[in-house]
């Protein structure tokens, strides 16, 4: 039986219709390829990381004034907004110019990236956070919108409010002026307001400058969890929540009998001597003005007693509760 030999012409003719039957199928999936992962960035991250960097600005500011404790009193407070831009740009000039994130960013695992750059390509994108940090021009913008923005309408506002330029009294230029900048700080009061509504939606852009420049927050390491510590959290809750009480139940308690109550647990002190009984009760401090509780005849200072008895019309004497009727000047023996 002999084995029939298929010719070679026929063989590669059928690889050429084979191949041009697959090339629009394997087109299709290349282009299938070229689209974004989806990739959702935590709102709360982004807003936590702002928080954390206006902190850390804050903090860095308040061990500044503390070299400056010597100076005139007074003297750092006219500088105040050229001390704010300065911390602004020592914080952009050490991590976003050399493609850092700042502090804020950083602690939530945050970073920014230029979207109009963003890789598209099915090859080079895995995870969805894959992206060039961001430009040269767009680092250099976003100092000045956020660092140069800020101090020339903080300078602004200071300098209009000293002029008084809001008052009817002043010529019709400065006044068209005011009402201008009130219309333009009511413009971009809108306008942020609008981009919170559509970073809310899309959680894309926290500002308008991050919106202008296309600078997108995303995830620096796509495995690093966001780790939260409820404890300090929870131990914060519920001081507050004993402090409101306190400031709730003090004004309607009674110091002298609570005092009275508490006396007798005391130790280290004793009741009844002479200079127990030279000393006002209340501030335990020799009287400069001393007064007597009437009829008790009980020595207080003038403040002490007067204010007691003004909050409250029964009051009752700190050394043997008994209801004071009237206060006179001690007569001097």
């Amino acid at each position: 039986m002999g084995t029939e030999i298929i010719p070679r012409a026929p063989l590669k003719d059928a690889w050429l219709t084979e191949y041009n039957r697959l090339q629009p199928l394997w087109r299709t999936v290349q282009e299938s390829s070229r689209v974004f992962l989806p990739i959702s960035i935590s709102r709360v991250n982004q807003f936590d990381a702002a928080r954390l960097d206006v902190e850390m600005s804050a903090m860095l500011k308040e061990q500044l004034v503390k070299v400056f404790t010597l100076i005139k009193p007074g003297l750092l407070f006219q500088y105040e907004p050229e001390l704010d831009a300065f911390l602004e740009f020592l914080i952009w000039r050490f991590s976003i110019w050399v493609d850092k994130p700042t502090p804020g960013n950083a602690l939530m695992n945050l970073r920014y990236r230029d979207e109009r750059h963003v890789p598209v390509s099915g090859n080079e994108v895995r995870t969805g956070l894959e992206g060039p940090g961001l430009s040269v021009y767009q680092k250099i913008w976003y100092c000045l919108g956020t660092v140069g923005g800020q101090y020339l309408w903080s300078r602004f506002q200071g300098f209009s409010a000293f002029r008084r330029w809001g008052d009817s009294e002043q010529r019709p230029l400065a006044r068209r002026a005011w009402v201008m900048l009130q219309h333009v700080e009511g413009l971009y009061k809108a306008a942020s307001f609008l981009n919170l509504l559509l970073f809310l939606y899309g959680g894309r852009y926290r500002s308008i400058i991050e919106r202008l420049l296309k600078a997108r927050l995303v995830y620096e390491s796509p495995n690093m969890n966001r780790s939260v510590s409820f404890e300090y959290m929870n131990r914060q809750l519920v001081w507050n929540e004993f402090s409101e009480m306190l400031l709730l139940l003090l004004p309607v308690l009674n110091s002298a009998l609570v005092k009275k109550f508490f006396s007798p647990f005391s130790k280290g002190k004793s009741n009844g001597t002479a200079d127990d009984e030279a000393e006002c009760p209340i501030c335990h401090s020799l009287p400069s003005i001393p007064f007597v509780a009437l009829p008790c005849q009980h020595r207080y200072c003038y403040y002490c007693i007067k204010t007691r008895s003004e909050a409250s019309r029964s009051y009752r004497c700190a050394r043997c509760n008994e209801a004071v009727k009237a206060i006179q000047r001690q007569r001097s023996s």
